[in-house]
């Protein structure tokens, strides 16, 4: 049954029969037979047929759910099994927002150092992607904002507060003073992520608050396009003091806070909500717990 319900996921995923199939590492009738032996298991269409994928029933979606939950289910009682003889290993996904990715190796290079058995795939995503991912367990973990917009039923560890900088070069305006307004912020040439991330639309509800509007002449989801872009002296951009400062300062390079307001943003992990935690997810939300104080 459970080989039956993978397959079924994978359909749904890729909404056609043969990469479903090439995924699973089968033909596609067997991919096939096994879907229609699930349709007479249950007694309902799960597919709707046609010369090719054509979705999912009314049906179809609510089995989608609970095979989701009965894969990872078995998925952790296999690792748990495992881990009880071998220790932890296995490989663990992470999606993180753009803004948090430089954080990331804080917590996966002391994790992996415990548990040298372990591996990382880490995503860059939209906060809201780092939820869909998360609920359709396409990830382990997320890197989220936790106090902006609403995570639903997640349990979360905060790590750090984001607190805004004006990311500019020497001799532009406002690059010798020790602070600037949001208002001020306003009248540069920006470049800032583009608006399907968070962190735009924080940028964007601070600027409004402060009677201002973001009008970049530059966006992109990509926070190296960015600086580099900096680095011309023609931008600036408006980014937490922590990420910019991997980037790595070079004399030319000024951050200067934002205020008026001083603003500040919550980030944190994210898992599901659930009891028990496969053992690879249990053992990083200990060590973000860990990380978080070195940030207090």
């Amino acid at each position: 049954m459970i080989d039956k319900l993978e397959f079924f996921i994978a359909l749904a995923k890729e909404r056609h029969f043969g990469r479903a199939a090439i995924i699973c590492g089968v033909t596609q009738p067997t991919l096939s037979a096994a879907i229609k032996q699930l349709e007479d298991t249950l007694g309902v269409m799960l597919v709707q047929r046609g010369s090719r994928f054509q979705g999912l029933t009314a049906e179809g979606q609510r089995v989608l759910e609970w095979a989701r939950r009965i894969v990872d289910d078995s998925r952790t009682m296999r690792e748990e099994m495992r881990a009880t003889r071998h220790g932890l290993a296995g490989h663990v996904r992470i999606a993180a927002i753009p803004t948090a990715l430089a954080m990331t190796p804080r917590l996966t290079t002391p994790f992996r150092e415990k548990h040298p058995n372990v591996t990382f795939s880490i995503l860059s995503r939209t906060s809201i992607e780092v939820l869909t991912l998360l609920e359709n367990f396409e990830i382990d973990v997320g890197i989220s904002y936790l106090d902006n917009e609403p995570l639903g039923r997640v349990e979360t560890v905060p790590l750090y507060s984001e607190r805004y900088q004006l990311i500019t070069a020497a001799g532009t305006p406002f690059s010798e003073h020790s602070s600037v307004s949001w208002a001020e912020v306003s009248l540069l040439p920006l470049c800032l992520l583009t608006p399907d991330m968070q962190n735009r639309r924080i940028i964007n509800h601070h600027l409004n608050e402060a009677g201002a509007e973001a009008k970049p002449t530059l966006e992109s989801n990509s926070m190296i396009v960015l600086f580099s872009h900096i680095r011309t002296g023609k931008w600036s951009s408006i980014m937490p003091l922590n990420l910019a400062e991997t980037f790595g300062f070079s004399e030319p390079i000024r951050a200067i806070p934002i205020v008026e307001p001083d603003a500040s943003h919550l980030v944190g992990i994210v898992a599901a909500h659930r009891e028990p935690h496969p053992p690879l997810v249990s053992a990083l939300l200990y060590e973000a717990r860990l990380l978080a104080k070195t940030f207090a």
